[in-house]
């Protein structure tokens, strides 16, 4: 097929990667796919996705009509000299105009539509999901939502790319590690793992936040956070006697010692990351989550980078991983904080078993878990195989 490609690098444009690149371009051209990447830099459109933001919102006014005029003019230049068979994107409502899809269906081009923040920010793309031809879901439990938007949504679930995640010839250091951002209840757990004695180390986005600060840094910290508009609802909720229930939650700051805190790494490193670790540790809730009614679960693109890297991870269980791994075969899965420390300090104890699972997960991967067998999957659904 000769499809047009359009995404950032990223799905977090405060962070330099080539994450989508690896795990979205890079497969179809694997395929033997003729794909035309539409040339613009997305980074700022990326880092300006939410309207509730007045800043955000202003820039997305002024950005979002001149995005999809330059998207519509490469378009249809390359398409009048050899036509396209589908579009391709990772876009939010901030990226496009409904009216560009619309454009580019009448020029009987196929649209579809990635996204994997549905879980928790469906209301991000519903503007344009009804647009599409077609939406590649990975949370099975928002297909009916989709539906509801007007949408095609197509079961596709997340994935990995075996010829960038591979397992690296280096000596393991470190018995275990989390790369990812600090949010949610991440810091409550690390901060239990640490006063269980488990030697856990964390890189990523926000967690130096966690690190303990002088008592007139805690009292900048605390007044900034006031002068936002989240901040004077909190002093309006407290004046009322009112507080949420996440809130109620995340009231107490959780403090970590710097010397396990690291920054963000590089693609490279992430991966490498995985070789050097004993156990690698996943979060399967997403968000900033309330009472535990809230959580929301979700399986993860970490759930298949992992193990296709060669890693022995460990992850909070919930039904839909068993689609992919047999849990205590090619994942282990914790069920609690209390489960979670118990199995580290198990599996840390028991090497040979910790290998079997390790390279029974690596195995499963790259057999049944890559994007080259999911975008063959979705085709075909949408009748393009």
């Amino acid at each position: 097929m000769r499809i047009f490609f359009a995404s950032d690098t990223t799905p977090n444009g405060s962070i330099i990667s080539n994450l989508w690149r690896s795990n979205l371009y890079l497969p179809l051209i694997d395929l033997g796919h003729d794909v035309v990447e539409f040339q613009h830099d997305l980074r700022q459109t990326f880092c300006n996705l939410d309207p509730a933001d007045p800043q955000q919102r202003a820039f997305i006014a002024q950005n979002r009509p001149k995005l999809s005029r330059e998207l519509l003019c490469q378009i249809r230049a390359a398409h009048s000299s050899r036509p396209f068979d589908l579009f391709f994107s990772y876009f939010y409502d901030a990226c496009i105009l409904p009216e560009a899809i619309e454009e580019i269906k009448r020029l009987g081009i196929i649209t579809v539509n990635w996204y994997c923040n549905g879980s928790y920010q469906l209301h991000l793309v519903s503007e344009i999901a009804p647009h599409y031809d077609w939406c590649l879901v990975p949370e099975k439990f928002r297909l009916k939502e989709y539906e509801q938007l007007g949408a095609h949504p197509i079961y596709c679930q997340e994935a990995a790319n075996p010829n960038v995640y591979k397992p690296e010839d280096i000596p393991v250091d470190f018995d275990v590690t989390f790369v990812g951002q600090c949010y949610g209840e991440r810091p409550y757990f690390i901060k239990y793992l640490l006063d269980q004695g488990v030697d856990v180390r964390v890189w990523g986005p926000r967690w130096e936040s966690c690190v303990r600060k002088s008592a007139a840094q805690r009292l900048i910290t605390k007044a900034c956070k006031l002068a936002t508009p989240s901040g004077f609802l909190r002093i309006i909720r407290r004046l009322t006697g009112r507080r949420d229930s996440a809130a109620r939650l995340h009231r107490k700051v959780v403090e970590l010692p710097r010397d396990i805190i690291g920054g963000v790494l590089t693609d490279a490193q992430l991966i490498q990351m995985y070789s050097r670790s004993k156990i690698n540790l996943g979060f399967s809730s997403v968000g900033d989550v309330g009472a535990p009614s809230d959580r929301i679960l979700q399986v993860r693109l970490r759930d298949f980078e992992v193990p296709m890297s060669g890693g022995f991870y460990m992850v909070e269980y919930m039904d839909e991983l068993e689609e992919f791994f047999t849990p205590g075969q090619e994942i282990v899965c914790y069920t609690s904080r209390e489960d979670l420390a118990e199995k580290i300090k198990y599996y840390l104890g028991h090497e040979s078993e910790r290998e079997r699972i390790r390279r029974a997960g690596f195995e499963r991967a790259r057999r049944d878990h890559t994007w080259h067998r999911r975008f063959q999957t979705a085709f075909l659904k949408m009748g393009l195989g």
